[in-house]
């Protein structure tokens, strides 16, 4: 596979991990998540012409969700990290964000359910759908979710261990499996799809599709340590493929690095794949974790 950059096309402020909504004759809707002024991540979304990333349609001008009450799961942040659709309804799956003493902060998976489309949002529940529990230890992050046999399959990123390293607290996450019959109600299997090489800290925000009998996965890896600032140990984006969905062969090689310069020359992370009439889409953001924005590019064969 090529990939072709096509570059940055929307970089307004922070707008971190960019999910697509294409399934809308007009425009697609792109989700992601802003910082407000302590920081927090806030849910909003601007739309693109189909198949023509670069034109932007319409912008959010308030948040999609609203953080949760004092003590809850997403009180510090809401981040979205997928949209599937189920019947008529679209779930959107995300992240919930708290602090905390021991480390710096703990996340969980929620949802939000649509019925008109994407032209509002309602959250499920006040409580995560897939979080800390006995069979999920740690702390729950990014997902993508595809239905397969009549089984929902969810590869998140699971959080099991903090590190202290140069005086601060590490998170090392992989990419896990998790399965429900409806979306909702989620299973972690305990299976590692997606392992740490030596060296490496986190892997995160798989973006699955099933293409040709083949399921294929984007996601983003980084090192152990001054992933923040040094090119060398930041996110990249790797690729896998698997024949069921559970066992996965990681390619060796990274499928997307940063560029010599500009807007993704530190960092390219939080991939988010679409097919559209034959044609095979990339978003994602560069610099500083989304601060530069979002960019895309096309997949060739």
């Amino acid at each position: 596979m090529k990939f072709i950059k096509k570059g940055n096309i929307f970089n307004d402020h922070h707008s971190q991990v960019p999910i697509v909504d294409k399934n809308n004759n007009d425009f697609w809707r792109i989700y992601y998540s802003t910082r407000d002024d302590l920081g927090r991540s806030i849910p909003m979304y601007f739309d693109i012409e189909p198949s023509n990333p670069k034109k932007i349609l319409n912008k959010s001008n308030k948040p999609i969700l609203s953080l949760g009450d004092y003590g809850m799961f997403d009180h510090r942040g809401i981040m979205p990290t997928c949209i599937v659709e189920n019947g008529d309804d679209k779930f959107l799956y995300y992240i919930g964000w708290t602090n905390r003493v021991d480390v710096p902060y703990h996340n969980a998976i929620g949802l939000a359910i649509s019925k008109n489309n994407g032209d509002s949002w309602e959250k499920f529940s006040e409580g995560p759908v897939l979080g800390t529990s006995w069979l999920e230890p740690g702390f729950t992050g990014t997902i993508s979710v595809m239905e397969v046999g009549g089984e929902w399959y969810g590869w998140y990123m699971s959080c099991r261990k903090w590190v202290k390293i140069n005086n601060k607290m590490e998170p090392f996450y992989d990419l896990k499996l998790a399965k429900s019959k409806d979306g909702i109600n989620w299973v972690p299997t305990n299976i590692t799809c997606i392992t740490l090489k030596d060296g490496e800290g986190g892997i995160s925000q798989a973006s699955v599709i099933k293409k040709d009998g083949v399921f294929k996965m984007w996601f983003s890896y980084r090192g152990t340590n001054d992933y923040r600032n040094n090119k060398e140990t930041s996110y990249k984006i790797g690729y896998a493929e698997s024949v069921d969905g559970v066992i996965w062969k990681r390619s060796t090689e990274p499928f997307l690095d940063s560029s010599i310069d500009g807007w993704d020359s530190e960092m390219v992370c939080y991939p988010n794949t679409i097919i559209y009439n034959n044609k095979q889409f990339l978003f994602y953001n560069g610099n500083g974790f989304g601060k530069t924005g979002i960019g895309y590019g096309e997949i060739i064969k």
